[in-house]
C-alpha cells in the first residue's frame, strides 16, 4: 500500500496580510469576488459551486438547502447585460459600493433595455455601468442582499 507524505506549516508559516483589492489582476479579482458572495449567500442557505467552464453561461450554480431553490450566477464586476444570457434563466452577481446584488437578467433587462442606446448594446449586444446610477439601484433594491 502506497503512504501519503503530509508536511505542515508550523504555525508561523500562516500568512494572514491583508490584500488590495485594487493590486489583484482581473482572475484574481473574480475569484475574490466569488468567495466574498459565496459568503454572504451562505448565510442564505446557498452552497456557491463554482464551474470552470462557463456553463450555459453560468460562472456558478447556488445550491439551496431547500432543494429547490437553485441558481445559475454569472458573476460580473458591474450592473449588466448581455443578448447571450437571454432565455436562459440566469442571474447576475455584482457588488458596487460594497453592496452584493443577485438580480434575474432577463427580468431586470426587461426594464432597462428601452432606455439602453449604448452603442456596444446595439452592436455587440453587451451593456455594463461601471458605476450604477440611482435610477438602476432603485431598481435593483428587491435583489440587493443584506450582509
Amino acid at each position: 500500500m502506497d503512504c501519503l507524505a503530509l508536511t505542515f506549516l508550523s504555525e508561523t508559516d500562516m500568512k494572514l496580510e491583508r490584500i488590495k483589492y485594487e493590486d489583484l489582476n482581473p482572475k484574481a479579482k473574480e475569484t475574490f469576488n466569488f468567495h466574498k458572495m459565496a459568503s454572504i449567500l451562505a448565510d442564505y442557505g446557498y452552497n456557491c459551486i463554482w464551474l470552470s467552464d462557463d456553463w450555459n453561461g453560468a460562472d456558478f450554480i447556488g445550491v439551496h438547502i431547500d432543494g429547490v431553490s437553485d441558481i445559475k450566477v454569472q458573476l460580473k464586476g458591474n450592473f449588466s447585460f448581455a443578448k447571450k444570457y437571454r432565455g436562459k434563466n440566469l442571474y447576475i452577481a455584482c457588488f458596487d459600493s460594497g453592496d452584493l446584488y443577485v438580480y434575474p437578467h432577463d427580468i431586470v433587462l426587461d426594464e432597462v433595455e428601452p432606455a439602453i442606446s449604448d452603442r456596444d448594446w446595439i452592436s455587440k449586444g453587451t451593456y455594463f455601468q461601471t458605476k450604477m446610477t440611482k435610477r438602476n439601484k432603485d431598481l435593483l433594491k428587491p435583489y440587493k442582499i443584506e450582509r
